[in-house]
């Protein structure tokens, strides 16, 4: 992975990390605060409740993918150590994903004239689903890669002694 590639990816992760602490700080400003008085329209409480820990779940997976391109750049990746951090990402995308369906739970009584949303808004919730398993599949990836690694290692070793 080239220096400048991970100096951005960083920046962005640092840029993202930043502003959703931001809404989250301000969220709880307004739920202890009690200056945003709900004037009945949506439920804001819950869907405040809600975001946060969504948030959270975001913030979780961006520090284990900042961890993980530090190993990457130190060329540790390989190693069961990574894996915690992608089981962190695979449990912040299902996480996301719960969250999704609870906030289009809490929107799908505002829409009983067009349902279409509700199930619009599920299918991305399924969506993000999928992505879990997709980074379920490059962890399993990862533990093939981590084998043969570990496979390779005991060869040199061999081959070493013999020589």
């Amino acid at each position: 992975m080239g220096k400048w590639t991970v100096h951005a990816l960083r920046a962005v992760l640092a840029v993202v990390l930043a502003g959703t602490v931001f809404v989250q700080v301000s969220m709880v400003w307004a739920l202890v605060s009690a200056n945003d008085p709900e004037d009945g329209s949506l439920p804001l409480t819950p869907l405040r409740l809600i975001m946060i820990v969504g948030m959270l779940a975001a913030q979780v997976a961006l520090v284990s993918v900042w961890r993980l391109v530090t190993m990457v750049r130190r060329g540790t990746v390989f190693s069961h150590a990574a894996f915690r951090y992608v089981d962190a990402v695979i449990g912040s995308i299902v996480v996301a994903a719960l969250v999704w369906f609870a906030v289009t739970a809490v929107n799908a009584p505002g829409q009983r004239e067009d349902p279409g949303v509700t199930v619009i808004m599920a299918g991305v919730g399924v969506a993000i689903l999928g992505v879990a398993l997709i980074v379920l599949v490059l962890r399993m990836l990862l533990v093939q890669a981590v084998a043969r690694d570990g496979e390779a290692s005991r060869m040199r070793a061999e081959l070493d002694e013999v020589i």
